[in-house]
């Protein structure tokens, strides 16, 4: 399905919004999905498309769309990152240009995957799916003046495999891909910055600067709807939080956290006390 277009005379009243944000899910240019994002988020915010009811999920999405490289290998076979010299510097910006275009999937999966949700729900994650498509854009313009592009070095899936796992359950995709994985992007910033600013990357570091302000956004959101899936089912979120890292094999923090971007992103500080320790829950509370 092509992009509907927008003009007077448009009929918008049936425009399912699943199907658009799968529509833009699927599109493997990184352009074209961001032009897509773009256009999508217009239409909703015009009031063009209809909100999925409540019933059976729709079918998840086991390979969204994304160009022919990178070339996907296992994280363990990635090699490690270091800014010093030009290679290092520009795989670094590649790594977390790979994070980026895998974001705006991953929200656009929040909206297409769940039915029956608030309104505001699905806007929100359609106003994340547009800003990850910013970062992506302002850190591809980096690799470029470092000569290199997207698709130059190899990455990893494992941001799209935690979505696939947490397919059937808002909650715990809620839990486990903002809270989890995103959370990490806010504890790896100040390490990278540093680096950054080791090599004199002055630019990349605004970058990042804009990145961080907004990921602290993204990951307050999932905190929003966590908590909101949790009071639907008489949980205790920070319990749940626990049992749901456990139960799905997510990776804990590395140390130190990010406790200023953390606390801003809703975790409490007992929570961060005990992700510092490394504790982990057996049981729902």
């Amino acid at each position: 399905m092509g992009l509907i277009p927008s003009g007077p005379m448009q009929d918008f009243s049936h425009v399912n919004l699943q199907a658009r944000a799968l529509e833009a899910l699927m599109s493997c240019s990184p352009a074209l999905k961001a032009a897509q994002v773009d256009a999508l988020l217009a239409d909703w915010q015009a009031g063009h498309l209809v909100l999925p009811e409540a019933g059976a999920l729709p079918p998840p999405v086991l390979d969204p769309g994304r160009p022919e490289r990178p070339e996907l290998v296992p994280h363990t076979e990635l090699p490690r990152r270091r800014p010093g010299s030009p290679g290092g510097h520009a795989a670094l910006l590649h790594a977390i240009a790979h994070i980026e275009f895998n974001a705006i999937n991953l929200a656009l999966d929040c909206a297409y995957r769940f039915s029956g949700l608030p309104a505001d729900y699905y806007g929100a994650w359609l106003g994340v799916a547009a800003e990850e498509a910013y970062h992506f854009s302002l850190i591809e313009a980096r690799l470029k003046d470092l000569g290199h592009a997207y698709g130059d070095f190899q990455a990893h899936n494992g941001l799209w495999e935690m979505a696939i796992k947490t397919a059937d359950d808002p909650l715990a995709r809620m839990a486990l891909v903002p809270r989890v994985l995103e959370a990490r992007g806010l504890d790896a910033t100040p390490p990278i910055v540093s680096a950054l600013k080791r090599i004199g990357d002055a630019e990349t570091i605004a970058v990042l600067d804009i990145i961080l302000r907004d990921e602290i956004g993204h990951v307050a959101l999932g905190d929003r709807w966590f908590r909101y899936f949790c009071a639907e089912r008489g949980l205790a979120p920070e319990a749940t939080y626990l049992v749901l890292m456990a139960r799905f094999d997510a990776p804990w923090p590395p140390r130190p956290l990010n406790v200023e971007a953390r606390r801003k992103a809703g975790f409490s500080d007992a929570e961060i006390a005990c992700l510092e320790a490394g504790k982990a829950a057996s049981t729902v509370r």
